[in-house]
């Protein structure tokens, strides 16, 4: 019945992004428009209201956005292919598409595979180069979900096992797509902490506004996309304390797509380069973002060469 379903809807529309779009955008002018009211009712020369909006960091947000969905589908097709071949003779089984067991199965099995990825995108340089454009507002809002990467590589190999299992690959890009509509509407400070039984099983806007923190205590905590249950279970969940402070530890600084993109891969050439030893190459592209040589074990500085001087006569 689910299959009957889902080809009942035009092929353009089968992805639940494609769908969700405008209503995308309309959850962001509505907040917006809370935001700009709220704003004139503060007194002059106080912080940005929670929730407040930036046009050009919003407008920069939501250009991201409509570029990684070219970007995305690129990556998705290029997916498709491998998970194709894996599924059809790699797979010891191959699960029904019509079971809603293995619907559910797929979508489970994503968020898990996607804790992982995200949780190795905030820990390895190479791979965070990818993620932290979606770092880089110092504003959390609907717009601020719309700041995609343009990279997803790092994704597809991990949902390798999916297909591996025998999920239909399209299967697991449905997975993914539930996921991204409903990681949409945790990117507010609009709502505050909902019923603890919601907070205790699912990621929340409390629980990924404190992900988006830049303070000491919140970073590199809660990865979870639609359950937080991996992050208590694996030792990375932080409760949201005080509002956090939004954006990267060293702000990027522009609006400029191309830049807030590739800026990260540019410092691992630069920095790569100007190692004199391999092992610290290899700790500036795997070690985690912001990885310096342990001073202690520091290659010696070359000692300059001096000429002798010789002794005047006299």
């Amino acid at each position: 019945m689910l299959a009957d379903l889902w080809h009942a809807v035009p092929e353009p529309l089968r992805d639940p992004v494609a769908l969700a779009a405008p209503f995308f955008l309309i959850f962001i002018a509505v907040e917006a428009l809370a935001a700009y009211h709220l704003e004139d009712e503060r007194p002059a020369g106080h912080p940005p209201a929670p929730g407040g909006y930036d046009r050009r960091d919003a407008l920069t947000s939501i250009s991201m956005g409509a570029v990684s969905v070219a970007t995305m589908t690129a990556w998705k097709t290029l997916g498709l292919v491998g998970y194709a071949v894996l599924f059809a003779y790699v797979a010891p089984w191959q699960l029904p598409a019509d079971a809603w067991w293995t619907w559910a199965l797929a979508i489970l099995g994503v968020d898990f595979f996607f804790y992982w990825a995200h949780r190795v995108a905030h820990r390895v340089r190479l791979v965070w180069a990818t993620h932290q454009a979606h770092h880089s507002s110092e504003y959390f809002n609907f717009s601020t979900a719309l700041r995609q990467k343009w990279n997803n590589s790092a994704e597809l190999v991990a949902w390798l096992p999916l297909p591996l299992l025998g999920v239909p690959p399209a299967l697991v890009f449905l997975g993914f797509s539930v996921s991204l509509v409903y990681q949409f509407f945790v990117h507010t400070e609009r709502v505050g902490t909902l019923w603890r039984p919601v907070e205790l099983v699912f990621n929340t806007p409390s629980h990924h506004r404190v992900h988006h923190g830049s303070d000491p205590i919140y970073l590199d905590r809660n990865y979870g996309g639609i359950l937080i249950v991996w992050d208590r279970l694996f030792g990375s969940f932080q409760p949201e304390l005080h509002r956090p402070t939004y954006g990267l530890t060293t702000p990027v600084g522009t609006y400029d797509l191309v830049r807030l993109q590739t800026h990260e891969y540019a410092a691992i050439v630069r920095d790569v380069r100007a190692a004199p030893r391999l092992r610290d190459k290899l700790g500036y592209v795997f070690g985690p973002p912001g990885w310096r040589p342990d001073p202690a074990t520091a290659a010696p500085a070359r000692p300059v060469a001096r000429p002798v001087p010789r002794p005047e006569p006299r």
